[in-house]
């Protein structure tokens, strides 16, 4: 009687270790991956911004900014290259770069930028004008 106890044991054992250790079963956990890209230099750290809209990618000298709308590395932005890692501030939306070997930290602003085509609409000043001041409205 004792073998059919411990065999039966044994099978209860092995089907929870089965459950516990399989993604998706048991654990309430699915995933698909979302993207892969190839980067040109090993990542060193990253960052991703509170909104989701993008992955901040430390390389060695540069920032790689992953939109997740476009799917791709859209912006490079050159760093010094003794910063070795990575960090986002939502409340300043900055990075903060930092040096382990350099002892020294670098805060980068981030602010978003409209390109908003104005091409043959009616415009006052020069064309080529440094600044270009869009007004919307509505007047109703």
């Amino acid at each position: 009687m004792r073998f059919k106890h411990d065999a039966i044991a044994a099978i209860i054992a092995f089907f929870l270790v089965l459950a516990w250790a399989s993604p998706g079963i048991g654990s309430g956990l699915e995933w698909t991956v979302e993207a892969e890209v190839e980067l040109d230099a090993l990542p060193l750290d990253t960052a991703p911004s509170t909104d989701g809209k993008w992955i901040f990618i430390l390389v060695p000298g540069e920032i790689q900014a992953y939109s997740s709308a476009e799917g791709k590395i859209t912006i490079r932005i050159p760093v010094d290259k003794s910063f070795d890692r990575l960090s986002y501030s939502p409340k300043q939306q900055a990075l903060i770069l930092t040096s382990g070997a350099g002892k020294k930290f670098q805060v980068l602003k981030l602010e978003t930028v409209h390109d908003i085509d104005t091409s043959g609409l009616p415009f006052k000043g020069p064309e080529n004008a440094p600044v270009t001041i869009v007004v919307f409205g509505d007047f109703q």
